[in-house]
């Protein structure tokens, strides 16, 4: 986009330089709602630059205090993907971090429950009405379940992976959420931070990845608290 806006550019010097009116007048016209089109055109990487923004601000507030997630709440994430994996239930359970995830949350019914495996489990089960969305959790509890996502548009994405992985690969690559994917084919466990999947072979390699990632969390914000 940004290559054909550069040459309307020079197209539009080229119209100036011979004296082209009418191309002159149509591309200054053009030209004149230029922001509006660039609001337009690049609305998805404004509002992740924005986000990125508040985050810093976020992680400032957030010095001293409680991280997002402490260490018995993916616990119970980790046991419930270990008994889904092994009946092959399908899952998709996100953490929020730093960037808000209430518009996601407002589309699932909203449960604001303890965090308990025994509860994650008995929302995934085929007959629950609410196991084809995503459960949100929020500083140590299941905000809502049922949660729509929006889907990664990314071509490169494998064939083979279903709408949980494309909704968790979509999820995270618009904000800082980490989300952990129980695959119904096959019973994988998988997790998904900034579009990009880890496969965890079972239940000790998930605790030792989300470990990982709330650990460099930590370490971020007292850099930041420095």
């Amino acid at each position: 986009m940004l290559t054909g806006i550069g040459l309307l550019m020079i197209v539009y010097l080229f119209g100036v330089t011979f004296k082209f009116h009418t191309l002159t007048w149509i591309l200054e016209h053009f030209f004149g709602s230029f922001f509006i089109l660039l609001i337009i055109l690049f609305q998805d990487q404004i509002r992740l630059a924005l986000a990125d923004f508040g985050k810093s601000w976020n992680r400032i507030a957030l010095i001293g205090g409680k991280t997002n997630q402490d260490v018995h709440d993916f616990e119970e994430v980790v046991h419930a993907a270990q008994a889904m994996s092994k009946e092959k239930i399908g899952a998709l359970i996100v953490f929020e971090r730093v960037h808000g995830l209430m518009n996601y949350i407002a589309s699932g019914t909203q449960l604001n429950s303890e965090l308990h495996s025994d509860v994650l489990y008995a929302l995934f089960q085929s007959r629950s009405p609410l196991h084809d969305g995503a459960v949100i959790i929020v500083n140590g509890k299941i905000a809502a379940a049922g949660c729509f996502l929006p889907l990664s548009d990314n071509s490169e994405i494998e064939r083979h992976l279903g709408t949980r992985h494309r909704a968790a690969m979509g999820m995270t690559e618009l904000t800082d959420a980490v989300a952990v994917v129980v695959s119904e084919e096959t019973g994988s466990i998988s997790v998904c931070v900034k579009g990009h999947f880890t496969v965890c072979a079972d239940g000790r390699e998930l605790r030792r990845t989300l470990s990982l990632i709330w650990r460099e969390d930590r370490i971020l914000n007292l850099e930041v608290g420095h």
